[in-house]
């Protein structure tokens, strides 16, 4: 590529995120005669790839392998074929940082949502009853990422009353320590300054349920009415699946946001390091008990439980860091031999204590 093709793509690319260090990374196919560009949409084995040339339609065929991890996705820098019909996609570049959930499959399978993410946008309605429990873990997920998660509570126009507000947004903070959460109306515009400034500081992606309000964000952040917007249900606040590919938008503030549809199902995948982040005040009194193996249940000298009895710690953040331990521990052994052979020896060891427990409860057989 020579000095003036490679300054034309980089002033095409650059408003979706191309840099030096991408430059350098798709340098060896430049000398191919491949494009590079960024996947903007993918549907049924094919994708819309943006490069300096436009936006192409190119077949994935030559980069579909059998993990479902590695398929191409929103967010995804390729090297595509410069012509042919059809045209084919014929590599990806290596992932900046991925976001993966587990699929509702019984087999052991992740699926990605999007590709070199810097920020995961996790938007939650104010329209309903807050979901806590949800909410955390979808950090888990944003932090397991490698993104910077944000908590957007989308539809505050509909809370008037500044003191509900103020305590649910105090309710999602204590849910989401070292998260920045942000109060937003889109219809009216509160918030929105704040959003534009984290998003357009580079590629953004927007999760959440059907119904939180992505649509209308991501539109008032367009400035336009690019993505089409549903109303909710009034019985229950839920919403239908306005979007229903996930699309990587150019913002015209700077950075770029990738719309997904809802999500119902939000499982783990391999995420015990995002859910240390989203519960590090656990983990951090955790170094304080007694025992270095505590599990925080009737252990003497359990810092854990002295922060519950004191009230420092709420009870529901405990019973909902247990859980997505348990949940994340069960994806991990499904492909983890060695980790379910321990899982099954822990099992053991807890059956046989609460065995000795009873017999101790019911004291010595009398022999007849």
């Amino acid at each position: 590529m020579t000095s003036s093709s490679a300054a034309s793509v980089s002033s095409a690319l650059a408003p979706y995120g191309w840099d030096d260090a991408w430059a350098k990374e798709f340098a060896p196919h430049s000398s191919e005669g491949l494009l590079p560009g960024r996947v903007i949409r993918v549907d049924r084995g094919q994708c819309d790839v943006v490069t300096a040339d436009g936006v192409l339609r190119a077949d994935t065929a030559f980069v579909t392998p059998h993990d479902p991890l590695r398929v191409v996705c929103t967010g995804d820098w390729v090297a595509v074929e410069p012509g042919g019909n059809p045209r084919y996609v014929r590599t990806c570049l290596p992932r900046r940082t991925a976001f993966v959930r587990s699929t509702s499959s019984k087999r052991s399978e992740g699926q990605i949502l999007a590709a070199n993410v810097d920020h995961a946008i996790v938007a939650v309605s104010l329209a309903v009853e807050l979901d806590l429990g949800r909410i955390e873990r979808f950090l888990a997920l944003a932090w397991e990422s490698g993104a910077q998660p944000v908590v957007v509570l989308s539809k505050a126009d509909l809370v008037p009353d500044a003191v509900t507000r103020s305590h649910l947004v105090q309710d999602v903070e204590t849910s989401a320590p070292g998260v920045p959460v942000v109060p937003v109306s889109a219809l009216g515009g509160e918030g929105l300054d704040v959003v534009a400034a984290i998003v357009a500081g580079g590629t953004s992606v927007l999760l959440g349920q059907s119904g939180a309000g992505k649509s209308t964000l991501a539109n008032a952040l367009l400035g336009e009415d690019v993505m089409t917007v549903q109303a909710t249900r009034d019985v229950d606040g839920k919403g239908r699946h306005t979007t229903t590919t996930r699309n990587l938008l150019a913002l015209p503030g700077g950075g770029v946001l990738i719309d997904t549809p809802g999500l119902r199902g939000v499982g783990l995948w391999d995420a015990g390091t995002g859910v240390g982040q989203v519960f590090s005040e656990i983990e951090e009194l955790a170094e304080r008990c007694r025992f270095h193996d505590c599990a925080h249940e009737a252990e003497p000298g359990c810092a854990v439980l002295a922060a519950i009895d004191s009230g420092e710690l709420p009870e529901r953040r405990l019973a909902s860091y247990r859980k997505l331990l348990r949940e994340n521990q069960r994806i991990v052994a499904k492909t983890d031999a060695r980790l379910r052979a321990e899982i099954r020896k822990d099992w053991k060891r807890k059956g046989a204590i609460g065995r000795a427990a009873m017999e101790a409860k019911r004291g010595p057989r009398r022999r007849s």
